[in-house]
């Protein structure tokens, strides 16, 4: 007898370019693995669980995958929009003067927000990792962490724009030590669930020593690079200033481009540097939502994919973006593509889905785990009520609507249970594994008196 068994589902593997749907599907769980996919016909007649979920009119699908988000941010949603100068002007000031403690509080409201919304797996790019550990280990989630190495000062907010960093080496030496403090203490937790990447923040924000510092330990370490890149005019100036050529030439001329790196953002590179990153094996990253609202662009991803680059999704950060929701990013990718290209047709549903699973999943490396609904992967998954009035009517014949509607419709409520590592850690829209008010009142405290501190200095 095994553990769990979801039945009467409408089941979407992500095992094919059209979904994998299975009509009628079923999925049986055993500890934290998939042990069996099919129609309900087929699984009953081969298993009894303890316990069986009958999922009519819901779809199941593997959960998503937040493949680039900050946490860390979530107490100064919303203070940054609609602005130029977004990191200097906008977020510099609470960037530069919240504490630990209330770092790691709004973390776990970004992470409520995104279980609650559909993701099972994040890949957190932070600081203070070590404490925000802790609150994916409470989460139950499946995390994917880097420790942010950067050489800033906390008055970077006060520099001209355009003005070159100070770049400081005692500071980006302290993170160095803290990134591989992180990876040697969490890589692997959790049965797995919880792995470490390193992360310089940007070629343009810790010197060309340390960049190739992380270089060697990611290799010694047999980890992934997670680092943004080409992500604004700023960064692109500073490079050139320092450098003299562009990030993506430049990046490859150090030897950095290759199957190590994920290369979040590309905000500002040329479709052919895109290119270029595709061909030499790294993956990227896209966050529509957040480069949207901060720099009005679409980036090349469509050139990276038609190049055969690999590419998932990433909520970002809440001052960026205001929520840190896959389904948001979804919708945003396809449609944002849609008229950067005047063609309807290009980047679907159908591809954007998979961006928030299986090509999410293998952009951070993860794809032996999660990702898809197969045998012998995690049970990483989600439930979602199909009879919710924007999601309503299911079609399937002359054309399937599941998943148009699933990336067009869908905003992240409808997701009632979520499954990860075969745990239940939300289950009637309710999470199993934080206390959801709580979490939200501390950080709203938390909030109020960072913005207060705020107030004074400007």
């Amino acid at each position: 007898m095994i553990q769990r068994m979801i039945i009467h589902a409408y089941l979407l593997t992500m095992t094919d370019d059209q979904g994998g749907l299975i009509m009628d599907g079923a999925v049986a769980m055993e500890g934290n693995e998939i042990v069996a996919v099919g129609t309900t016909e087929q699984l009953q007649a081969n298993y009894q669980a303890k316990e069986e979920i009958d999922a009519r009119g819901k779809v199941v699908m593997p959960g998503l995958v937040d493949a680039h988000i900050h946490t860390s941010m979530a107490l100064y949603r919303g203070v940054a929009q609609d602005m130029h100068h977004w990191l200097q002007k906008g977020v510099g000031p609470f960037f530069g003067n919240i504490t630990t403690a209330e770092a790691v509080i709004g973390s776990r409201l970004n992470i409520v927000e995104g279980i609650k919304a559909g993701t099972t797996t994040f890949s957190d790019f932070d600081n203070p990792m070590n404490l925000i550990a802790e609150n994916y280990r409470q989460a139950g989630v499946r995390a994917r962490m880097t420790s942010t190495v950067n050489a800033l000062p906390p008055t970077l907010h006060k520099l001209g724009v355009g003005e070159l960093y100070p770049l400081d080496e005692g500071i980006e030496q302290t993170k160095l030590k803290e990134a591989v403090t992180l990876l040697e203490e969490w890589h692997g937790k959790e049965n797995g669930r919880l792995t470490v990447m390193m992360g310089p923040q940007g070629p343009d924000m810790v010197s060309k020593e340390m960049l190739q510092e992380i270089k060697k330990l990611a290799q010694h370490y047999k980890t992934k690079i997670h680092m943004h890149v080409a992500q604004g005019d700023r960064e692109i100036n500073q490079v050139i200033k320092r450098y003299g050529v562009r990030t993506i030439p430049w990046l490859d001329e150090i030897g950095y481009l290759d199957q190590q790196l994920i290369a979040i953002h590309l905000t500002e590179a040329y479709d052919e540097e895109a290119a270029l990153l595709a061909n030499r094996g790294a993956s990227m990253i896209h966050c529509p939502g957040s480069i949207g609202v901060i720099d009005g662009i679409v980036p090349p991803v469509m050139a990276f994919l038609d190049a055969g680059g690999t590419a998932g999704l990433g909520s970002d950060n809440a001052p960026g973006n205001n929520c840190n929701n896959i389904f948001n990013e979804m919708k945003a990718a396809a449609v944002y593509n849609k008229i950067k290209a005047k063609d309807p047709t290009v980047m679907t549903a159908y591809k954007v889905i998979r961006m928030a699973t299986i090509e999410g999943a293998k952009a951070i490396g993860l794809d032996h785990e999660t990702g898809s609904l197969e045998p012998g992967k995690k049970a990483d998954m989600i439930i979602i009520n199909m009879k919710e009035p924007n999601l309503s009517p299911v079609i399937l014949k002359p054309v399937c609507n599941i998943i148009p509607n699933l990336v067009y419709s869908g905003r992240g409520h409808e997701v009632e249970t979520v499954i990860v590592d075969g745990r239940k850690i939300m289950e009637h829209r309710k999470v199993l594994t934080l206390n959801e008010e709580k979490v939200v009142n501390e950080a709203q405290e938390a909030a109020t008196k960072l913005a207060e501190r705020v107030a004074t200095l400007l």
